[in-house]
């Protein structure tokens, strides 16, 4: 199977050369210096150009579910093990809930028979790690559009950052250290984008990211904030963790956009 990340890079290398042709005979902006550093950016030409090639409603492929993998592995985090979320797991999530809050109109505290009380979306698709391994899964969830559409997102919202209950140094509590990832707008109203509580038709296990996790289907796993215990609609994101929207692209560098 083609690694997902050699194959995102093929494409970029082949295309950036004609990218770079067709604002030559552009107008302006084509001279520009800021404009073309922007473009030309490994991150924002990746972005450009999965979404001026296949769309931004495209569809991630979907698999039969005899086709699924006989084992999903977890990724990232296997296990938070913080007291807060132990007690949470003996309780069978009853205490938990998902705050939805920032810029919206109607914040939300939903529960997670809340959330097993909304329409739902089956998928069954690929996970594609950075680490390089893949898997395939049938995943329930709540679509993500449903849940901002019900707390009323505003229109100066740009981007929504989700805030996870794993610890991820082992400060034991200390929530500058839990894991945080973020999506814009796009990605958000995308109709793969869910938040999931169910693999392969059983409640998410520990491993997988009990009792909720977001999946967009686009994206490299590391988007894919295991965990959930809060979803906050933003209009920047230099102010949230180190500034660059999520916790290893803070930490480790990687790129913010992680579309496959």
């Amino acid at each position: 199977m083609t690694s997902p990340i050699v194959s995102r890079r093929s494409l970029l290398t082949g295309l950036t050369a004609s990218a770079a042709g067709l604002l030559s005979g552009c107008d302006s902006l084509g001279r520009d210096e800021r404009f073309r550093k922007a473009l030309f950016s490994a991150e924002n030409m990746h972005k450009w150009l999965q979404r001026s090639l296949q769309g931004r409603d495209a569809l991630a492929h979907e698999f039969r579910p005899d086709q699924r993998s006989p084992f999903f592995r977890g990724n990232g985090t296997l296990n938070p093990g913080t007291e807060d979320y132990k007690a949470l797991w003996r309780s069978k999530f009853a205490d938990w809930r998902l705050q939805v809050d920032g810029l919206v109109d109607r914040p939300l505290s939903l529960s997670l028979a809340q959330l097993h009380a909304m329409p739902a979306r089956v998928q069954t698709t690929r996970h594609d790690c950075v680490e390089g391994w893949s898997a395939i899964g049938t995943w329930r969830g709540v679509p993500l559009k449903t849940v901002l559409e019900a707390a009323r997102l505003r229109s100066s919202a740009r981007y929504l950052v989700f805030h996870c209950l794993d610890d991820m140094n082992g400060s034991g509590g200390d929530g500058a250290s839990f894991y945080y990832e973020s999506i814009d707008l796009v990605d958000a109203f995308h109709p793969q984008t869910i938040l999931a509580y169910a693999l392969n038709d059983r409640p998410l296990d520990v491993r997988n990211g009990a009792p909720l996790r977001l999946r967009a289907e686009r994206h490299l796993g590391y988007k894919q904030a295991k965990y959930l215990s809060r979803i906050e609609a933003v209009d920047d994101l230099r102010g949230i963790g180190g500034g660059k929207g999520g916790y290893w692209e803070d930490v480790a560098g990687y790129e913010w956009y992680a579309g496959i």
